[in-house]
């Protein structure tokens, strides 16, 4: 199975061979995301763009900024809005954005942009530009080229690909490489990637993990402002 066949709508019913166990559901906020916002990164009217099960957004909601949470599964939003009630929560396409032009001032993309191809990596930036007010951040975290073979990642992104894309309409003030805390330890890992893949996963020791052992991974942190 490659991993970019994954079915999220399927994944978060639970109803693949990887269980409710989702590498990025850690049940509370990403860590980088905590940073951002304690560096004082989010807002005004915020987009927490495949938004996935909303801990994220019932994290900056809770330092008291407006936030709205979209994902294209809509198993993903129903479960979000049980975790934080007080957040909205919608189904949207994310290459769209219809009905929120003009809305938001920081959007957050924790680990959406390396599920999509690269023609939709495209209409996705046009998207959250139309979707953005003049002088929005943008704060993106996707997986990076250091991502060791045999992790179960749909793309792996260059700082070629994200300065192109992302470079169309806005201004990137930060890219540098940064680790990503996904919810699993390495023998989690390796049981979630031998079955992802339907085979034995190449050596992911390389890969850290945080005082928890929780398994750390590669991306880009990107900053950027709309102009």
């Amino acid at each position: 199975m490659d991993a970019r066949d994954v079915d999220f709508e399927q994944l978060y019913q639970g109803a693949t061979p990887i269980g409710r166990k989702m590498p990025w559901d850690l049940g509370a906020p990403q860590p980088a995301v905590v940073a951002l916002a304690d560096a004082g990164e989010f807002t005004g009217d915020v987009l927490d763009i495949g938004c996935g099960l909303g801990d994220n957004s019932a994290f900056l909601a809770s330092r008291g900024l407006t936030v709205t949470g979209l994902d294209g599964a809509p198993s993903a939003v129903e479960q979000a809005r049980t975790r934080a009630p007080g957040v909205t929560f919608a189904v949207a396409d994310a290459t769209k954005l219809e009905g929120y032009e003009g809305r938001f001032d920081t959007v957050l993309d924790s680990a959406l942009y390396h599920c999509l191809s690269e023609e939709a990596r495209h209409a996705y930036l046009a998207a959250l530009t139309r979707a953005t007010r003049p002088g929005a951040r943008l704060h993106l975290f996707c997986f990076s080229v250091d991502v060791p073979a045999g992790f179960p990642a749909p793309y792996l992104i260059s700082e070629a690909n994200l300065r192109e894309t992302v470079g169309t309409d806005w201004t990137i003030e930060r890219l540098e490489p940064a680790v990503y805390t996904t919810s699993m330890t390495p023998e989690e890992l390796r049981q979630s990637v031998q079955v992802v893949l339907d085979e034995d996963p190449a050596d992911l020791s390389a890969l850290g993990t945080d005082a928890d052992g929780r398994v750390l991974v590669p991306v880009w942190q990107l900053k950027a402002v709309r102009r």
